[in-house]
């Protein structure tokens, strides 16, 4: 039971993961929700992040945001400009991280 609960969360996370957006040069006067605002008219967001630092109460520029579907995240890139509080931010899918075990030391790797 606990490992089907586990391969549950693992492939609702490699669903999750795939339409990622990264987006930067956020303007310090807007956050995730005018970021959610701008970008639902692409498609359905299941998450808009925009982390803050705890010293400064401002956010760093940056963001995520978790479209519904690869689709919506193509027509969110395709756009070229995206202005959000006159300020013109740039949007790209996420890279996706290398699993631990998908790595080879260079001792591994035939040349």
């Amino acid at each position: 039971m606990a490992a089907s609960a586990a391969r549950g969360a693992v492939a609702l996370r490699s669903s999750f993961g795939r339409s990622v957006a990264f987006v930067r040069k956020i303007p310090w006067t807007a956050a995730s929700s005018e970021l959610r605002e701008h970008f639902s008219q692409f498609g359905h967001i299941r998450k808009c992040t925009v982390p803050f630092d705890k010293e400064t109460g401002f956010h760093r520029g940056m963001g995520w945001i978790h479209f519904s579907s690869e689709e919506e995240l193509q027509n969110a890139i395709q756009q070229e400009n995206h202005i959000i509080d006159g300020v013109k931010v740039y949007i790209q899918a996420q890279r996706r991280k290398m699993l631990q075990g998908d790595q080879t030391s260079d001792e591994e790797k035939d040349f």
